[in-house]
């Protein structure tokens, strides 16, 4: 499934400075029976937005009207648990583009990457300093620059690299996932398989 092109994306974040959120919490396990990527915006964090009624609660970042922003900046360790892709499914239905956090686990990275979500790892010190300055000014732009691999908060300049791997950087940045990618060097496959002995 194509998706968006990712290059540098400048908005304002929705803050979520709480540790080890797993993947049950990002999206509720009775929520994982559908199997088209579709919807699962509605239900991210959905035990956390909603109370038994179906009502917000209103104490919930997602239902502050003071953040918005296709950037979601998490604590530590965001993403562990099971390895349900649902869950960065919900991330991206919801609208975010861009996931921070100062360490994720290694298979949520992954199914991110896999669907046009950027996961952005950096120092727990500039993790800090990227949470006060939201606090400080719920509209603080942050800037994340895909080409030069670089997060910034545009109010202060500050700025930190972060890595990602090459492969999925050009995936990323074409707005390809890996059968996308495929079908794009369908005729270099073609061209290889040709040049080789039945």
């Amino acid at each position: 499934m194509a998706y968006d092109k990712f290059n540098i994306l400048t908005s304002s974040a929705v803050p979520l400075p709480i540790e080890n959120v797993d993947t049950d919490q990002i999206i509720p396990a009775r929520f994982l029976k559908a199997t088209e990527r579709k919807g699962f915006g509605d239900n991210l964090f959905r035990d956390w937005r909603y109370n038994n009624d179906h009502s917000e609660k209103k104490d919930f970042v997602l239902n502050n009207p003071m953040y918005s922003g296709r950037i979601l900046v998490g604590g530590k360790n965001f993403g562990s648990g099971s390895s349900r892709e649902h869950a960065a499914w919900a991330v991206y239905d919801y609208g975010f583009r861009c996931v921070v956090s100062s360490f994720f686990a290694d298979i949520f990275r992954n199914n991110c990457l896999n669907i046009g979500v950027l996961p952005v790892q950096v120092s727990p010190e500039f993790l800090d300093k990227i949470f006060r300055a939201i606090e400080a000014d719920p509209n603080t732009l942050l800037e994340v620059n895909l080409p030069e691999q670089t997060i910034s908060i545009k109010a202060t300049q500050d700025q930190e690299s972060f890595d990602i791997n090459a492969y999925k950087k050009a995936n990323m940045l074409n707005g390809f996932d890996d059968i996308d990618y495929l079908l794009n060097i369908k005729e270099q496959i073609r061209e290889f398989a040709g040049d080789r002995p039945l």
